[in-house]
């Protein structure tokens, strides 16, 4: 008997004649996969593969990745600014000149009336990091806006929030290699095998080599929870009781690093008393984990020579995000396991270069790793662009989430957008589309015309993509890598250096800032400003000074720090796998804070009227809200449809049928989704894939963490109702148009 479709098509990537390969860098999730494009004898790109020297994938690529070379004509690409006509009707072409001198007027006029702050910048993760650092210069030195943000905001900010609260900087400190070195891995609301195949591939290899225990905390039966040694299905929103439970467990056993503790902590003692409320009998009500099972896996973590933990969303997309992190942290410090081999806190970073954001666009303060709040790094800063520094602010502005907010209140009348989609992205999507109504003006760049944000926008900037354009990624493991030009802009689309640059012309402090006209020569900028020591005297971390493109190359990506050389010393192509190694940290004592977390539970939570979980998350053929890959065929095949997986006993109670279509309904909006079923998901959940642009987004809670002002995407409850089949089939039929 055949399973399945009758007639299936699989995948099917043609031989393709390749006269040229260029190496590049892929632009999909943080992986930072090494990727060689293939050009034909008319200097077109047919294809793509791995590069099989490079460190990180080692010639893998997933479905995307291989994929990659079709974006470069996809559909609904930009091909020329567009500017609305006087009655804001419809789009008509225009030049660049009147497109950017258009915009600049606005912004003065918005800012002249209003005050500098009434204009809005959100940036992205999907920038290359050259262009990040000439957006920052644009948007502090220039503009001089303090409501300037960036997309990561909405999945690694509790992440950056976390790190900085316990180790006094951002920056992951460990890398790949401690796969090869654990002796307990543990993965909190991260599904590896669909959001990050090749670090998942790395995962498995490494398993592969040496057993060592799998342990994976998800509510949901994920690909890498059904390959775990031990799964722990814990009540959505709850990581932190079983976090302070494992050490409750650690510490009243005296299985924690005393030594380590006492050289490289501070803060022990309040974390030994706050855990004593969290013991394992009491906790299991709260997370949904049993006592001994609990006790169990605290045991094998602190007893292994090394143990590591990474997260994703799971952890970072919570009211509890940054506190998650910290806890995280909280359970590596007193156990020893910072900077060494196969021991540290591994926050698996979403977008290609999320980390190149968080390094040098100057969103939340200022370039490399500095603070608006610190007189001596704006003064630094001001200096080198050769601007006063009191036209810096003194205090970080709106994050992305207050920056909507804002817009309703009519604090901000004027948003640049660039690369990046609230309209898909942000939770509760009718909240935003009111918001974006409100706007006096709205310049949308992307490299696609047919962005949903575009239907509320004024001016829009066609930008080129990827491989169109040179600069570099930084990946999870802070490994910078270089995208190189394959080839020219695609009709007139501009690479975003060069907008932000002809941007800068238009305004005051532009005449006096430096505006490289080569992304490297931005390059050589960082490198410089990446030197020296922080606030506290503390050499910094983000160190890239002996970096160059011609090394990069070679190298096939290296990893910061990554000091120049000094004289007479043997220079080597490899940076520094992990920080923290000589257990000295980035805050005023060099000491990693412990942190007391106390649980308060202010999560939305399943009732009498809506009596389901929400979830959400990623699945392997798409990206984001899936402007590039929903355009890709091959990708776009195996999930054209929002759909949400169910629990069948849940669905036989209701009289709910596979693959009929379904209205979720919360407190915020309504969606139709098509019902998979399927035990992967407990009885009071559904879970959806994050991806479809009037799904998800319009059900989910705009709840934000206090310290990172991430939204709440994963916790959230709804109602199910059968809707009318034949309606439901129509809406799926002209969202596929769409």
């Amino acid at each position: 008997m055949l399973f399945g479709r009758k007639n299936r098509k699989p995948i099917s990537i043609p031989t393709k004649k390749v006269k040229e390969w260029k190496y590049t860098t892929c632009n999909y999730c943080s992986t930072g996969c090494s990727i060689e494009i293939g050009l034909d004898e008319n200097k077109k790109i047919v294809t793509s593969r791995g590069h099989a020297g490079a460190d990180v994938n080692r010639g893998k690529l997933c479905i995307k990745g291989l994929l990659e070379h079709e974006l470069f004509e996809s559909p609904g690409r930009g091909t020329t600014p567009l500017i609305r006509n006087k009655h804001f009707e419809k789009f008509e072409k225009t030049s660049w000149d009147n497109a950017l001198d258009t915009t600049a007027d606005q912004i003065k006029k918005i800012q002249d009336k209003y005050g500098r702050d009434a204009f809005a910048i959100i940036s992205t993760g999907q920038l290359l990091t050259e262009e990040f650092y000439t957006l920052g210069k644009l948007a502090r030195g220039c503009i001089g806006t303090n409501n300037y943000d960036g997309n990561t905001t909405l999945c690694m900010a509790s992440a950056v929030s976390g790190y900085k609260r316990s180790f006094g900087s951002d920056g992951p400190p460990g890398c790949y290699d401690d796969f090869e070195h654990t002796h307990c891995f543990m993965a909190f609301g991260s599904n590896l095998p669909e959001q990050h195949p090749i670090i998942y591939w790395r995962l498995k290899e490494a398993l592969e080599k040496r057993k060592f225990p799998l342990i994976v905390v998800d509510p949901r039966v994920t690909m890498l929870a059904q390959f775990a040694d031990i799964h722990l299905p814990i009540t959505p929103g709850t990581d932190c009781v079983l976090i302070n439970a494992m050490m409750h467990v650690i510490i009243n056993e005296e299985l924690q690093d005393q030594a380590y503790i006492d050289a490289h902590t501070q803060g022990f003692e309040e974390v030994k008393a706050l855990v004593q409320d969290y013991d394992p009998k009491s906790a299991q009500h709260v997370c949904g984990i049993d006592e001994d099972k609990i006790r169990t896996v605290a045991r094998l973590y602190a007893k292994a020579p090394a143990a590591m933990s990474i997260w994703t969303m799971g952890i970072n997309q919570s009211t509890h995000g940054s506190d998650g992190v910290a806890n995280i942290n909280n359970l590596n410090l007193i156990t020893g396991n910072i900077g060494k081999p196969g021991g540290t806190s591994l926050s698996i970073t979403g977008q290609c270069n999320a980390m190149g954001t968080r390094e040098w666009s100057s969103c939340s303060g200022l370039p490399g790793y500095r603070y608006l709040e610190n007189e001596n790094d704006r003064k630094e800063i001001a200096d080198y662009w050769g601007i006063d520094p009191e036209f810096f602010p003194k205090k970080r502005g709106l994050a992305e989430t207050d920056i909507f907010p804002a817009i309703e209140t009519g604090e901000i009348k004027g948003l640049w957008i660039v690369a990046t989609n609230p309209m898909t992205s942000m939770p509760d999507t009718s909240r935003i589309r009111k918001a974006l109504e409100k706007l006096d003006f709205l310049v949308v760049q992307d490299v696609y015309e047919d962005v949903e944000m575009n239907q509320y926008s004024h001016v829009y900037f066609p930008a080129a993509v990827w491989a169109e354009k040179q600069g570099c990624h930084t990946n999870t493991e802070r490994r910078v890598n270089l995208i190189d030009n394959a080839l020219d802009p695609y009709a007139d689309s501009k690479p975003d250096f060069w907008i932000f640059n002809q941007m800068a012309k238009r305004f005051e402090n532009g005449e006096k800032i430096n505006f490289p006209d080569e992304p490297e020569q931005a390059f050589n900028e960082m490198k410089h400003l990446s030197k020296g020591t922080n606030a506290y005297g503390n050499e910094r971390t983000l160190d890239i000074s002996g970096i160059s493109y011609e090394k990069i190359i070679k190298a096939r990506g290296i990893q910061w720090p990554y000091k120049e050389a000094v004289e007479g010393e043997q220079e080597t192509l490899k940076g520094e796998p992990r920080l923290y190694t000589d257990g000295k940290f980035q805050t005023k004592s060099g000491k990693a804070n412990l942190l007391p977390i106390k649980f308060f539970n202010n999560n939305e939570q399943p009732c009498k009227d809506y009596p389901f979980w929400l979830n959400s998350g990623r699945v392997v053929e798409h990206f984001h809200t899936r402007t590039r890959t929903g355009k890709i065929g091959n990708c776009n095949k195996f999930s054209p449809t929002p759909y949400m997986e169910m629990n069948p006993d849940a669905a036989i109670e209701l009289g709910i049928e596979h693959q009929s279509y379904v209205r979720l309904t919360s407190r915020r909006g309504d969606a139709v989704v098509m019902v998979q079923l399927t035990q992967r998901v407990p009885r009071n959940m559904v879970f959806i894939p994050f991806h479809f642009h009037d799904c998800v987004n319009r059900l989910t809670l705009g709840l934000l963490d206090p310290h990172s002002r991430q939204p709440a995407f994963k916790q959230g409850s709804v109602r199910i109702d059968k809707v009318d089949q034949k309606e439901a089939a129509q809406l799926n039929v002209e969202r596929r148009a769409f």
